[in-house]
């Protein structure tokens, strides 16, 4: 599929019925702390390759008309991607690589056209083949939840990203949980989307109707939107973010019991997630090194411009980062059971042998290295009845095949010659660091796989795993880990760059119980590792 056909059946979501579905206005969005004037703007995320721009946008109004994006020399139409138009996507192609372009977003009347808010800048990445000396990434996880649910004040997490941004990232990736409304989890649907407060502000979806066009589409807005516009606004307009989705994401903690296994996703979960990114954050773009056909980038056995799970960051030789979501394609197939389809594993596997790179970096969904006794980690720990992990017992409905795939990755990162193998991830609501040296039968003490959490930006009071789990996240017993820094419950955020000589890791983390919110303006890092490349 072209990337006009695809741009046209996002189109086609306007000419949906507008029956009365009851959408609220975008009256949710935060405040300006500059002056940058961002009209009616609610929010915008924008994501780049080398040379293509996605955005992503919501205004306080629908506009009946389409907006135009000028880039530069380049002018692309925005595309509707809800059925009332209060949404809006920009997708420009064949743009110069390292390059800053001025966008302006004006209304598409020919004859009065006018600013819809003011311009700013972007740019796109380095070539492939160009050799930059450093690039500097934000990186943090589990940014969703409605404050009514008691996550973290929205404007707390705001000024949170906003000290990560004082930084002048060269890209942001937010690992995960960008929503929580737990449909079903007998674990989580009770204190989210089943509670009273919950049905009072949104009701319940219809699992078996579309999303569009339907309460469906008004249950969405009402949930997904205060957990991601507020958080966001405008602040990320010249900053590209990389969003990978995981469980919550598909609104539905992971969870197996004898009456409900909350995962692989059903078809209504898949619907929520995908519809979910079309709306609020954008999916990845195509890369010449990643195949064409790898799940949720196809439709109807045609490319899409886009891939909705499995994403790159590639910024010229010195850095490609693999992002990959295990959700949507896991199985339940015991001894061969999978997080990773088969094509995924190899594009991973091929990606970590090119030797032309100097950095190539893992992100998945699920952590590697800790444990919290979850059913659905990569790993066999769980909880026993004296309070300790264990892996003596079985833990219900887990497969035995995860591991195993688990430990062919670690292999392969390990493997990589002459280069530092880190894999950074979200999901456990902690910061943390720590050398992994051996998982199962593999000794990886040559090269040891560098295992980060890169610190939370929204969790809730009883959202930490010493509260739900009632355990800190600790090293799994299939592993054998050289802890650096062990699990910090706090709210926070890495920065970390790349050089040609090394990978510089700053860890900032912020506590509400005995700081006040002025002191994130001026966060310093709580922990650093400086690893030179020099060291495999």
């Amino acid at each position: 599929m072209k990337r006009r056909q695809f741009l046209s059946a996002s189109a086609l979501l306007s000419t949906l019925s507008h029956q009365a579905i009851g959408s609220t206005p975008q009256s949710f969005h935060t405040k300006p702390v500059s002056s940058w004037n961002q009209g009616a703007l609610a929010h915008v995320l924008p994501t780049v390759s080398d040379t293509e721009v996605l955005v992503k946008t919501s205004f306080l109004k629908p506009l009946n008309e389409p907006p135009v994006l000028k880039l530069g020399k380049h002018t692309v139409i925005g595309q509707p991607t809800d059925s009332e138009k209060y949404f809006w996507q920009f997708h420009a192609a064949n743009l110069k690589s390292a390059t800053s372009y001025r966008l302006e977003l004006r209304s598409s009347d020919k004859k009065s056209s006018q600013s819809l808010c003011d311009p700013w800048e972007i740019k796109t990445f380095p070539s492939p083949e160009a050799q930059p000396d450093q690039v500097r990434l934000l990186l943090f996880t589990c940014a969703g939840g409605h404050e009514m649910h008691g996550f973290l004040p929205t404007f707390i997490r705001n000024r949170l990203l906003r000290r990560g941004l004082s930084f002048n990232p060269h890209a942001a990736i937010a690992n995960g949980d960008h929503v929580y409304w737990d449909l079903r989890s007998p674990l989580t649907a009770k204190g989210l989307g089943q509670s009273e407060k919950g049905k009072e502000l949104a009701g319940l979806p219809k699992r078996s109707e579309p999303i569009f066009g339907t309460l469906n589409e008004t249950f969405l807005k009402k949930v997904a939107g205060p957990q991601i516009v507020p958080v966001y606004g405008v602040d990320f307009r010249s900053t590209p973010v990389f969003f990978i989705q995981d469980d919550h994401d598909f609104f539905d903690n992971d969870d197996a019991e004898d009456h409900i296994v909350t995962f692989p996703p059903d078809h209504f979960m898949t619907q929520m997630a995908r519809s979910t990114q079309l709306l609020y954050y954008p999916e990845f773009l195509n890369d010449p090194f990643r195949p064409a056909g790898l799940p949720g980038s196809t439709h109807m056995g045609k490319a899409l411009p886009v891939s909705e799970s499995f994403g790159t960051l590639r910024y010229g030789k010195l850095l490609e980062v693999l992002m990959y979501s295990v959700r949507r394609t896991m199985t339940m197939a015991g001894p061969s059971a999978v997080f990773l389809e088969d094509t995924v594993e190899a594009w991973l596997k091929e990606r970590m042998s090119k030797p032309a790179l100097t950095h190539v970096v893992n992100i998945p969904s699920n952590p590697p290295g800790w444990s919290a006794g979850k059913w659905g980690e990569w790993y066999p720990d769980v909880l026993g009845s004296d309070g300790k992990m264990t892996i003596s017992k079985p833990k219900p409905y887990w497969q035995t095949g995860w591991i195993k795939q688990h430990d062919r990755l670690l292999k392969s990162m390990s493997e990589m010659e002459g280069r530092i193998p880190l894999v950074v991830s979200g999901d456990l609501h902690a910061s943390a660091l720590g050398r992994i040296v051996q998982t199962g039968e593999q000794d990886l003490s040559r090269n040891p796989v560098i295992a980060m959490l890169a610190g939370t930006i929204g969790t809730r009071d009883s959202g930490w795993p010493s509260g739900v789990r009632k355990v800190l996240p600790q090293p799994s017993l299939h592993i054998q880990m050289q802890e650096l820094l062990k699990p910090v419950e706090e709210h926070g955020f890495s920065i970390v760059d790349f050089t040609t000589k090394s990978i510089l890791i700053r860890m900032f983390k912020w506590n509400k119980k005995n700081q006040s919110v002025d002191e994130i303006d001026s966060l310093e890092p709580f922990h650093k590792l400086d690893i030179p490349l020099n060291r495999v």
